[in-house]
């Protein structure tokens, strides 16, 4: 028996790659896949504030064990800068906006370190819980790359000589601060349905 895990999100790029990490056990939708269309509005001041706005829009509306997910770059010398606004740090949703002002934001600076981080809020009747990952990295000056989505072509994470955008997916997939969030919350999950 599949079980039904309806995430918050209408990018399709997020729902394939959880789908991906998940496996076969899960059946990944989206809010798309619900014809659910309206923006969420996070106005949260935090990634945990921020997945549980999602997860709790998804859950009350459906019914389905949700879960939200809030990810972004978190960026040493720029005070943690874009963190929370990540995904309009320079234009909505415009991952070239985006990075050109990070890159601008570091020129000179030689403390290129970063992380991503995925915080998951998973949302059921029984409430909430949190699931965080992260991949710890340095910037490039200048993209390489062009796999992935968002801020993968000038990360590239400890231990590799490439950014998450010359990654192949399953390669990231495996070392990624989402797939480090999700093994926590499939542990979580197969412990709990242990009992």
């Amino acid at each position: 028996m599949k079980m039904e895990l309806l995430v918050a999100t209408h990018n399709q790029h997020k729902k394939e790659e959880i789908q991906q990490i998940l496996g076969n056990e899960f059946t990944v939708k989206s809010l798309t896949d619900y014809n659910i269309h309206e923006e969420i509005v996070e106005d949260g001041d935090s990634f945990n504030a921020n997945a549980l706005i999602k997860a709790k829009y998804c859950f009350e509306k459906t019914g389905i064990p949700s879960l939200g997910d809030d990810s972004g770059l978190v960026v040493e010398a720029l005070d943690g800068r874009p963190g929370i606004y990540s995904a309009r740090y320079a234009g909505d949703h415009d991952f070239a906006k985006n990075i050109e002002k990070v890159l601008r934001e570091l020129e000179g600076e030689t403390n290129r370190k970063a992380y991503f981080i995925t915080v998951l809020c998973y949302y059921d009747e029984n409430g909430t819980q949190y699931f965080e990952g992260k991949a710890h990295g340095n910037l490039l000056t200048e993209n390489k790359g062009f796999k992935g989505f968002g801020y993968d072509p000038i990360f590239v994470p400890e231990g590799y000589d490439m950014t998450f955008a010359q990654m192949e997916p399953e390669d990231k997939n495996k070392i990624s601060h989402r797939r480090k969030a999700m093994d926590l919350f499939l542990d979580n999950l197969k412990g709990s349905n242990r009992h």
